[in-house]
C-alpha cells in the first residue's frame, strides 16, 4: 500500500500529540495532593484563610489536588468543633475522611495551622495508612501551651469562655471532656497532674511511664518533619512549644530546646531519629501567629510540597 507523504505527516503528528499528552497526564498525576487543617476559630473554606491557601497551592502547583478537613457537616460546625469537639474524635473523623478518599491512596502532605499542625501530628502517630510524605506544622503548639492570651478568628466569645474555663481549672474532668485547649494545656508546674488527666497532649507526646512505641515507629515513616515557629507569636504561649521546646523539669520558669527534652533524649517519639536523619527541620518565621510571608510559604511549597 503506498502512502502519501501528508498521510504520513498526519501520523507522525498524531503520534506526537499523543505522546505529549501522555506526558502531560503523568506529570499531573504524579504531584503529590495536600490535605490542610486549619486552626481554632478557623474553618475549612474560609475565602480569606484556607480558601486562600487552596487557591495558591493549586497557582503554584498545576495539577495539585487539595483537600481541606471539614470536620463536622459544615462549616458552622467545623469551627465550633475547633474547641468542643474531642481532639481523639476529631483525629479518628480526619482519619475516615483521609483514607475515603481516592485521591490520596498514594500518600499525601499534610499541612497543618496553629492546632491544626498539632493534630496532624497526632493522625501521623495513630493514621498512618495513607501514609503521610512530608508533614508541615505551621504554628502548632506540639508541647502544647500554658496559656491563651490572644484569639484569632471571628468568634471571640467562644475564645474568651475556653479562656476562662482553662483559667478555673484546665484538669478538672468535666473541662477536659469539653473543650479542645483544655486538652493541650500543658501546666509546667503540675507536670503529674497533667501526665494523668491530660486527654490528649500527655498520650500523644508518650508521656507516660508506659511508651507507645506505634507511635514512634509511625512518626520515623514520614519524609521530612517541617516545624514553623513565628518569633513574635502572641497566641501561642510559650511560642518555644512550636518547635517543641518547653520549660526545665529543674527550673520551671525557664525554657530549653527540644534537644535537651526528656522527650528528645529518651526520644519518647522518634524525633532524635529524624533529626539524625535530617528528615526533622525547624523553620522560624519573622512575625505574629500564622504571620506567614510570601517568601515564607513559597520556600514551604517548593521545597516540601511540590515534590
Amino acid at each position: 500500500m503506498v502512502t502519501s507523504r501528508a498521510g504520513v505527516l498526519w501520523i507522525l503528528h498524531t503520534v506526537v500529540q499523543g505522546l505529549a499528552c501522555s506526558l502531560t497526564d503523568q506529570n499531573v498525576t504524579s504531584v503529590t495532593p495536600i490535605v490542610l487543617w486549619h486552626g481554632m476559630g478557623d474553618c475549612c473554606c474560609n475565602p480569606f484563610s484556607m480558601g486562600s491557601i487552596t487557591k495558591y497551592l493549586e497557582k503554584k502547583i498545576p495539577g495539585v489536588y487539595v483537600h481541606s478537613l471539614m470536620i463536622g457537616d459544615n462549616v458552622v460546625q467545623d469551627t465550633e468543633n475547633g474547641f468542643f469537639l474531642n481532639i481523639n474524635t476529631q483525629i479518628e473523623l480526619a482519619c475516615q475522611k483521609i483514607q475515603a478518599d481516592p485521591n490520596l491512596q498514594d500518600g499525601y502532605h499534610a499541612v497543618g495551622f496553629s492546632q491544626g499542625g498539632l493534630f496532624f501530628r497526632g493522625l501521623a502517630q495513630r493514621c498512618p495508612q495513607p501514609r503521610i510524605k512530608n508533614l508541615v506544622s505551621i504554628g502548632g503548639p506540639q508541647q502544647g501551651v500554658y496559656g491563651l492570651p490572644k484569639c484569632l478568628g471571628e468568634n471571640h466569645l467562644i475564645c474568651d469562655y475556653a479562656r476562662r474555663l482553662l483559667n478555673y481549672g484546665a484538669y478538672i474532668g468535666w473541662i477536659q471532656r469539653l473543650l479542645v485547649q483544655a486538652q493541650y494545656w500543658h501546666d509546667p508546674l503540675a507536670e503529674q497532674e497533667y501526665a494523668d488527666n491530660s486527654l490528649f497532649l500527655a498520650d500523644i507526646n508518650n508521656q507516660g511511664s508506659v511508651k507507645n512505641l506505634t507511635y514512634k515507629e509511625n512518626l520515623e515513616k514520614l519524609d521530612n518533619l517541617v516545624l514553623v515557629k513565628f518569633s513574635k507569636d502572641t497566641v501561642v504561649d510559650p511560642k518555644g512549644s512550636e518547635w517543641f521546646g518547653w520549660f526545665s523539669s529543674s527550673s520551671p520558669s525557664s525554657m530549653v530546646p527540644l534537644q535537651q527534652t526528656p522527650l528528645y533524649q529518651e526520644d519518647w517519639l522518634g524525633l532524635k531519629v529524624l533529626d539524625k536523619l535530617e528528615k526533622l527541620h525547624l523553620m522560624s518565621v519573622d512575625g505574629d501567629h500564622l504571620q506567614l510571608d510570601q517568601e515564607s510559604l513559597d520556600h514551604i511549597i517548593e521545597t516540601y510540597l511540590q515534590v
